[in-house]
Formats: structure tokens, sequence, C-alpha cells
């Protein structure tokens, strides 16, 4: 295993102090999936002080330390993220992520270290003094098989957190579940071991999905076989759609296509890809609750504006308003680009809807909603009303933000006007008047002022 130039300067100082450095965790397995990685877990062997450690280490970088029952060491040095600690035990007192007793002792073996480890392809350690892999649970046999196993029954099921970490890794990675790991996680579920995570660790564990995942509609489907699937998502399963628009099935199997199809349009942008995904998870919720069979036709009419599973499923895993918000404003306006392209709408319209929404991220919304679908033109990857809207919202300058007011009331004052009621209700009307496209410049709005001033008076 070829070491970065910071990895092995740090571990030619650690094997100077007699200790025996071994690289665990996400690092390595990140090596045998060929996956670049910045983050280095390092376990000291050999080595009886953490105090040691930090002593030989401090001329390389800054050292933080980190955690209260263990220590670990951080400090980024060279363009990698490190964290170095002893090796470790770990005893369940306690229901919660917290219940855990913790013993550090730098001369246990690896494979004991290891046993605490969740997966065998994340307990596989790299001894960079006998430059050998360590691996006593398989877990390479593992990574070459595309399977994700547990390594200890007992230890697995100490931490409920793992079967989303389950979820997410195969998602992430394109891995099955080994038939005992998922019968482990189902019987967690059953028992609702899940109850005691915090929501914070949850929403950490689905963005992993959502944002790492090239198709997260499997990480999603797993939860459903494990159980662990959200009530307000396990809704949608067998609501049916029109097959003229969804020949794909019921609106479980479009939102899942939808998904799948939004990870293909992320922009890079963390924040906003996270937002776009929890929307296109959401878009649909409220068809569970509006749609009806109507003179034989299938209908959700106002399912756009049924929020409340939105909010009940964000609630589970933040409590960030904020995001919330964010999120049930893109769903409420979904369906805007397709009915504003087949009205062949006003430009008014399109500036209003600048108001409500950021019409950039409301196309790509619209663009995985109708490719998550088995139509033609879904297939294709066509969406006219999207690049219209596009086209429309640049030319107006509102792709990205709504229009700001010309104006304001600085230029009342300078028409000697003083502030005061009437200032809003002129203001609003010049606003109003911007929007329906009366004046685009100020020079246009100086006129229309003077206008309208003299029909007030």
């Amino acid at each position: 295993m070829k070491l970065p130039k910071s990895l092995d300067e740090l571990s030619k100082i650690l094997i100077e102090l007699g200790a025996r450095p071994v690289v665990v965790g996400g690092y390595v397995r990140d090596f045998f999936m060929h996956h670049e990685s910045k983050d280095i877990d390092i376990e000291v062997y050999d080595i009886g002080s953490l105090d040691d450690l930090r002593s030989a280490l401090k001329g390389l970088a800054p050292i933080y330390e980190v955690g209260k029952s263990f220590g670990v060491l951080k400090m980024r040095y060279g363009g990698y993220d490190f964290d170095i600690s002893l090796p470790r035990t770990e005893t369940k007192t306690a229901k919660g992520h917290k219940g855990f007793d913790v013993r550090t002792n730098g001369y246990l073996s690896f494979k004991t270290a290891a046993i605490r480890r969740d997966f065998s392809m994340n307990a596989i350690g790299y001894d960079i003094k006998e430059e050998r892999f360590l691996d006593p649970f398989e877990g390479q046999k593992d990574i070459s098989s595309g399977i994700i196993r547990h390594v200890d029954d007992q230890g697995f099921v100490e931490d409920p957190l793992r079967v989303l970490r389950a979820v997410q890794f195969a998602a992430r990675f394109n891995y099955t579940l080994h038939p005992n790991t998922l019968k482990l996680c189902q019987n967690m579920v059953k028992q609702k071991m899940l109850h005691e995570l915090p929501k914070e660790r949850v929403f950490e564990e689905i963005k992993k999905l959502l944002l790492k995942a090239k198709y997260p509609s499997v990480g999603f489907e797993l939860l459903d076989r494990t159980g662990a699937l959200f009530i307000e998502l396990k809704a949608l399963q067998g609501i049916p759609q029109d097959k003229v628009y969804h020949p794909e099935g019921d609106v479980w199997t479009h939102t899942m296509m939808s998904l799948d199809a939004m990870s293909s349009l992320k922009t890079g942008d963390e924040k906003k890809d996270l937002i776009l995904l929890l929307a296109v998870l959401c878009h649909d919720l409220g068809k569970a609750q509006t749609t009806q069979i109507v003179e034989g036709k299938i209908r959700s009419i106002g399912h756009e504006n049924c929020l409340a599973p939105t909010f009940a499923f964000l609630e589970k895993l933040s409590s960030e308003k904020s995001l919330s918000e964010a999120i049930a404003g893109l769903i409420k306006e979904h369906l805007a680009p397709s009915q504003l392209f087949k009205q062949k709408a006003k430009d008014s319209a399109i500036r209003r809807l600048s108001i409500r929404v950021n019409i950039g991220d409301l196309v790509l919304l619209a663009k995985a909603d109708n490719f998550g679908r088995a139509t033609e033109d879904a297939k294709k990857r066509v969406y006219p009303a999207g690049e219209w809207l596009l086209s429309r919202a640049r030319e107006l300058k509102v792709e990205e933000e709504k229009p700001k007011p010309l104006l304001q009331g600085r230029h009342l004052i300078s028409k000697n006007m003083k502030p005061g009621e009437g200032f809003k209700k002129i203001l609003d009307a010049a606003y109003e008047a911007q929007l329906e496209g009366e004046f685009s410049t100020y020079a246009q709005a100086e006129v229309w002022l003077e206008n309208y001033l003299s029909f007030l008076s």
C-alpha cells in the first residue's frame, strides 16, 4: 500500500517512538475499492499512553483532542485529516449512542480491537511497520464479492445506527447485505432499537445516502426490506397513478425513479443538492392523502399543497425550520414549469414565480419529476417546459433571484415626500407595475411615478 508523504512522515515518528501504527477504517476500505480518501484513521499499538503520542507529534501540526472517555488526536497535515488513537474495546452499558464503557489499551491484539467494528470491510488494517494488511474477518473477500457483512452479532446490535450505516453503504457502493446481516437489521427494527437514536445521527446517515449514492433508491428500497422505511414514504406504496402519465407504476416507484434522476442532476453544491434530493423524495407525499378515482380516472388534485406528510417526515430528520421551508416551497411549485409552459404564460407570471421560489432549483426538481417516469420523453431525457422556463427566466434576469424593486423609499424622499403610511402603498403599487412589465429601468420608473402621483392627486 503506497502511503501519502504526510502519512509516511507521521508513521516514521511513531515507529521511532517504538510504536506500531496501523491504518484502519475507511481509508483502507477505500484503497481496495479504488476510491480516493483524505481522511486517515490510525490506531497506534505497542504504546501505553496517548500523552506520548501527543508529545511525539506536536511538532508536525496543531493537535486537538476529542472524546471524554477515550482520546482521539486530530490533526490536519499535508492535505489529509488524521484521527490518531490507541486501540480500544467498547461494552454496552446503557441505551443510546453514548451508553458505552470504552477502554483504551495499546497492547491489544488487532483482532480484539477490530471486533468492535461494524462491517468486515471496515475492519481491515494496514500495519505500516510490517508493511502488511491485517484482515481477521475477511473484509477483502467481502469487498471483492460486493457484500456488506457484520463483524460480530453482539457488537452489531449494541449500536442501532449500524442499520442505517448498512443501508447507506449498500447504496453508495452498490453492495448487497449478507443475509445474516439483513436478518439482524430486521430484528433490531422489530425491537424498535432505532428509536434510541437522536434525529441528528439519523439525518447524517440519510445525508450520506442521498449525497454519495449514484442510485439513492437502492438505500430506500433496502430501508423498506429492513422494516425501517419512514411511514410517510411507506404510504406511497400501492397508490395508483394514471398509466398515460405514469406507466412506471405506483407513486413509490415514480418517487424512487425521480430520486435517482435527481441524483444524476446534482449541482456539486452539497447544501443545494441536499434540499433538491429531499424535495424530490417528498414531492408526491401528498398523493397518499389526495389520490381519488373520479369518473374512472385517477386524480391527485392539490397534492402539491398537501404538505403535512412532508413536514412530519422532515421533523424526524431535523428541526431546522429554514430547511423544511425551502423544501416545502419547491414542492408547492413543482408543477408550475409544465403549467406555465402549457399556458404560454406571460413574463409577469414568471417574475411572480421567482418571488416564491428559486426558478433554477425548481426546474431541476421538475426535471427529476419528469425523468422519473417510463414515458418516451423521460427515456430521452427531454423536458421542453423546463428549458423554456429557464430561457425566459434568464432573459428576465430572475433565474436565481427575484426582481429587485427599482423604486425605493429614498426615491420618494427625493421627490420631497415624507415617510409615512402612504409610502408602502406607493411602493407596493410600483413593484406590482414592475412585475407586470410596465417599466424595467429607473428612468421608466420615474415616469410611472409621476403619472401615478398625478392620478392620486
